[in-house]
Formats: C-alpha cells, sequence, structure tokens
C-alpha cells in the first residue's frame, strides 16, 4: 500500500482522512497490495481492499433450478418455495416522507439543511443495506445447493416506468439479485443460465406443454384446459424457466421468435380456466 496509508489490525491512518476505526465485513484471505477509500452521500467510510486470491470451486451436485420473480412473492424456485423479500421501503415509506418533507422546509446551503440531507441520505442507506444483505443470503443459499440456476431475463428498466409499480419493483432489487447470482456462479464454479423474456412462461402448461393465451394479473392460479392439471401461476413459470429451450443469447432462436409474433402466429384466444 501507499506509504501515507497505514492498517494496523481494527485501525486504518490516512494522511488526508486521519484515523478510523474498522468494522470488518470478513477477513482479509491475504496481504492487500492497494485500497480504495469510499465515502457515500451518508459520511460513512469504506475501505476496498485488492488481494490475491486462488480460485475457490463448491462440490458437484445434481440439483438445477428454475426461479421465477415475482412482486408479491420475490421468488418462486421450481420445486415450489417461495421466497418473500424483506420490502424495506414499503415497511418505512411514512418516516420516509416525514424525513423528505423535513428536509424541504431547510434552507438550501444552510446548516440545517446538511444536517436534514445526512438523515435521509442514512435512512436510504439503511434501506440498501437491508436489501443487500438478503439478496447477498439468498444467492449465496441457492448457489451452494444447486449446480445449474435458470433465470428470465426481465425488462427491469421499461417495468420501472410504470408508475404503478415502479417503487415495488424498485425496492425489490431484481437486477442486483442476478448480478450477485452470475457473479456468485462464476466465482464458484456453478452454471448460470437467463432464458428469453418473450418465453411464455405463465401461460404454458408445465404438464403437457399446451400453450394457452394470456392470463391476467390477478389470475393466480389456473387449469389447463388440456389435460386438467391445476397450477399455481409463480410455480408453474418457475417449473417452465427451468426446462424453457430459449436461452438468452441464443440470436437465432430470438429472430425466430420474433418472426412469429409479427407474423401473428402465436395464439392469443384465452384457453384457460381460473381456479
Amino acid at each position: 500500500m501507499h506509504e501515507d496509508l497505514k492498517l494496523v489490525n481494527t485501525k486504518f491512518r490516512s494522511a488526508k482522512i486521519g484515523k478510523l476505526k474498522i468494522v470488518w465485513s470478513r477477513e482479509l484471505p491475504a496481504a492487500p497490495s492497494s485500497v480504495t477509500v469510499i465515502k457515500d452521500s451518508a459520511h460513512r467510510y469504506f475501505l476496498s481492499f485488492v488481494v490475491e486470491i486462488q480460485p475457490e470451486t463448491l462440490p458437484q451436485t445434481d440439483n438445477s433450478v428454475g426461479i421465477d420473480l415475482g412482486i408479491k412473492t420475490f421468488a418462486t424456485f421450481s420445486d415450489g418455495t417461495k421466497v418473500d423479500a424483506p420490502k424495506p421501503l414499503k415497511k418505512r415509506i411514512n418516516k420516509l416522507r416525514k424525513l423528505s418533507k423535513s428536509l424541504s422546509h431547510k434552507t438550501k446551503g444552510s446548516k440545517r439543511y446538511e444536517k436534514a440531507r445526512v438523515r435521509v441520505a442514512k435512512f436510504h442507506a439503511k434501506l440498501k443495506d437491508t436489501r443487500t444483505d438478503f439478496l447477498h443470503k439468498l444467492s449465496t443459499e441457492i448457489i451452494r445447493e444447486n449446480q445449474t440456476i435458470v433465470l428470465e431475463d426481465l425488462n427491469v428498466s421499461g417495468m420501472v416506468k410504470n408508475r404503478k409499480l415502479s417503487r415495488a419493483i424498485s425496492d425489490l432489487g431484481w437486477r442486483t439479485f442476478r448480478t450477485f447470482l452470475e457473479g456468485k456462479a462464476e466465482k464458484y464454479g456453478r452454471d448460470f443460465r437467463v432464458i428469453n423474456r418473450w418465453e411464455p412462461t405463465s401461460q404454458t402448461c408445465s404438464s403437457c406443454g399446451f400453450k394457452g393465451g394470456k392470463l391476467d394479473l390477478q389470475v393466480r392460479e389456473w387449469e389447463c384446459l388440456n389435460c386438467g392439471s391445476k397450477h399455481d401461476r409463480d410455480e408453474n413459470a418457475a417449473i417452465n424457466i427451468l426446462v424453457a429451450p430459449w436461452a438468452f443469447g441464443d440470436k437465432k432462436a430470438h429472430r425466430t421468435r420474433a418472426a412469429e409474433r409479427r407474423k401473428g402466429t402465436r395464439s392469443k384466444k384465452r384457453t384457460w380456466r381460473q381456479v
């Protein structure tokens, strides 16, 4: 590290910042070659170390899982498991409104304004930490238990343009969850796949493969008119995601499906029955 930086146990000293007490998130696997000091809007300092590590792989397993992401239920697995998100913003929205209102009444540039701004920043930082902790724990559990993980390619940037759903979607952290799974799968030698977003996973019967019409969002259970199987909407989608043949990045498959949509060859008739 640079001669102006000094690291001793739980203390860090910098010529520009001074002394900082360190709360370690984990032990360093090796001696750091460099360190980056980061200060966020809530006046918190973070130290990012560059260390050399040996590649690590997890034991092979025969388990595979398809994951369907949703708003009411964060994730539904192809084995029927459902995971709810903490939704930190939804639980504390009244406090955020109170802090934001207090900030709006302060004169910009004054000391009181800065204090109120820091309070809002700390509140957002706490929400982010709660969300990130949940996503890290869930993604690590999935990577450890499964060899192959399949996810649907969601158009998150387009979905947040919906004013009725934007806050709920942003509170879940779908994109961050996918990024965590991708990084950890590469690190531990797992197979991570993303299927095409146009695959009709909610409309296809996972038992017989019969494709029905578009389902309304309020329909959570439905019965296939071809084989009579009764499905939970999210669980059925997760099973179809696991076995979906259209892989993300398959340009030929993407062009074929796009051509079908333009020609209107896919049925628009409702062929499902709500349970």
